[in-house]
C-alpha cells in the first residue's frame, strides 16, 4: 500500500514559549516516574507502606508500572513521527501517582469523598490522554466525545475488573461490591465527558 501526504511535508519549528512548555512537562514526567518506582519499590519491600494489605499489592507493583510506560511505548511503537506527547504521558503517570499517594496517606479510608473524587479524575486523566494522542486538532466536539467516553468507561470497566479478580471478592467490601461498581462507573462517565468539554473548549481557542 502506498501513502501519499496531500501536502508537503512541514517541519514545524518550536517557538521558545513551547520549548519552555516541553521542557517544563519532560521535568515533571521524570520526576513522576521516578517517585513512582520509588513507591513501588516500598510496596514490593512492604505493602504496609502504602496500605495496601488486602488490595493486590504486588498485581500494583506490576501494572504501575506497565501503565506509566503506555504513552512511551506506544510513541516507539509507531515509528516516532511527532514530537513526543509529554502532556499525554504525564497524565497517564498521574493516575498511578494519584491512587498510590491517595493509600500511602489513608485518603480513602479517611476522606469520604476522596474515592469517588479519584474515579471521576482518573477517568478525566486518561481520557483527556487518549484523546490528545489520537484525535486530531481540528475534529468536531461530537468526535472529542465519542473518543473521550469510548476509552474513558472502557478503561473504568477495566479497573472495575481488575479490583474484581484481584482482591474484591475476598474483601469486607464484597457486600456493597454492585452498587459501588454502578456508582464508580457512573463517576467514571462524568470524568470522561468533562475532560472532553475541556479539551474542546481549550482547542477552540488555541491561537
Amino acid at each position: 500500500m502506498t501513502v501519499q501526504l496531500n501536502h508537503p511535508l512541514r517541519v514545524a519549528v518550536p517557538s521558545d514559549g513551547e520549548r519552555a512548555a516541553r521542557l517544563v512537562l519532560a521535568t515533571l514526567v521524570v520526576t513522576g516516574k521516578v517517585v513512582l518506582v520509588y513507591a513501588v519499590v516500598r510496596v514490593l519491600a512492604d505493602p504496609a507502606w502504602a496500605n495496601l494489605e488486602g488490595k493486590a499489592p504486588m498485581a500494583r507493583v506490576v501494572m504501575y508500572p506497565l501503565w506509566a510506560m503506555a504513552v512511551p511505548v506506544l510513541w516507539v511503537a509507531t515509528g516516532r513521527r511527532s514530537a513526543f506527547p509529554w502532556l499525554a504521558d504525564l497524565l497517564v503517570t498521574l493516575t498511578c501517582l494519584g491512587d498510590i499517594v491517595g493509600n500511602r496517606l489513608d485518603l480513602y479510608n479517611s476522606v469520604s469523598w476522596f474515592d469517588d473524587a479519584m474515579h471521576v479524575l482518573n477517568a478525566a486523566l486518561v481520557s483527556a490522554a487518549f484523546v490528545i494522542l489520537t484525535v486530531p486538532e481540528r475534529a468536531s466536539f461530537r468526535e472529542i466525545v465519542e473518543a473521550a467516553l469510548a476509552f474513558g468507561l472502557t478503561a473504568s470497566l477495566a479497573w472495575e475488573l481488575f479490583e474484581y479478580g484481584t482482591f474484591l471478592t475476598r474483601s469486607t467490601e464484597w457486600t456493597t461490591a454492585y452498587s459501588d461498581t454502578v456508582g464508580d462507573l457512573s463517576l467514571g462517565w462524568l470524568g470522561s465527558a468533562l475532560a472532553a468539554v475541556v479539551i474542546a473548549v481549550s482547542r477552540r481557542h488555541r491561537p
